[in-house]
């Protein structure tokens, strides 16, 4: 059995910790033999562990601690603490494991609840699961439905990652956001998000974007974390990009662009990097979650 999980960006800029899209970069795991206990064979890095104390298999024995350990190999093309839901995918990738081996029946909002009170907010996790374009709220007093979510068809568009060399880790990337803010200036984040969601099923990028690239949530917080940012918004949008946001927590920075103008920029940003910096373009991923034998 193989399960494939896609990477994530979260945020979409206003969208803090709500919104999401899935994009064409994978999780693999491979299920092998099974064994007397779990072992992981991967290429990840010293850092990533092989035994019951990688992600996967917390989340596995979580789920269902009673499954008979098996032989699994993991193949990753989600770079770590890079703002693209590395972790997420290892733990919805964890919950098909245990749903698959242990015949448990989960329907998606069986998962997504799951998921979603491990990694403890949906932006990342619902995507995964559900593919393409997700709207997420959470409610974790609730004992039933504490997500909800709404997936949607995100426009056609060129996706491109710029992924820097270093790490940026989520708690660091959070430490920087304020524990308060003015009604005033939330009311006007608020508007700018639902602005940007109902941009997007209307089909106009053009006004998503310019949501996209106007947060008040998080970026002008972030800042100082990524100084690359501002930058990039500035070349790409003169460029003719769509839009230019921190995806996730960052240090990755993710660019809408029309179609035909895809190339034109990745090459723009290849001269502008100067081998600082992973370019890669992506498409959405309008799947999620796959399983094939």
């Amino acid at each position: 059995m193989i399960i494939q999980v896609p990477a994530t960006s979260a945020n979409l800029g206003p969208g803090f910790d709500s919104c999401g899209v899935a994009v064409s970069r994978y999780l693999t795991i491979e299920v092998k033999e099974q064994q007397e206990a779990w072992y992981i064979e991967h290429q990840l890095g010293e850092n990533i562990p092989t035994d019951e104390t990688n992600l996967l298999l917390t989340t596995v024995r979580k789920i269902c601690p009673s499954l008979q350990p098996h032989r699994l190999i993991m193949k990753s093309e989600i770079p770590l603490a890079r703002g693209l839901g590395s972790s997420s995918s290892v733990i919805v990738a964890g919950i098909e494991l245990a749903n698959q081996l242990g015949k448990l029946k989960l329907d998606n909002q069986m998962k997504l609840e799951l998921a979603t009170a491990i990694e403890g907010h949906p932006d990342n996790v619902a995507p995964a699961i559900l593919g393409d374009f997700v709207v997420s709220a959470y409610f974790p007093e609730r004992t039933t439905r504490s997500v909800l979510s709404v997936k949607q068809s995100f426009p056609t568009c060129g996706v491109i990652a710029y992924i820097p060399k270093e790490e940026l880790l989520t708690k660091t990337s959070r430490n920087v956001l304020p524990e308060a803010f003015p009604f005033k200036e939330a009311v006007e984040a608020s508007a700018i998000a639902n602005v940007m969601v109902a941009a997007i099923v209307a089909g106009d990028l053009a006004l998503a974007g310019e949501m996209m690239t106007a947060d008040r949530w998080h970026e002008p917080y972030r800042d100082v974390l990524v100084p690359h940012l501002k930058k990039l918004k500035q070349n790409c949008l003169a460029w003719g990009a769509y839009a230019c946001f921190l995806s996730g927590a960052g240090p990755t920075v993710l660019i809408l662009t029309p179609v035909e103008q895809t190339d034109t920029i990745i090459e723009k940003l290849n001269k502008m990097s100067n081998n600082e910096a992973e370019i890669i373009p992506l498409t959405i991923d309008r799947r999620g979650i796959k399983v094939s034998e």
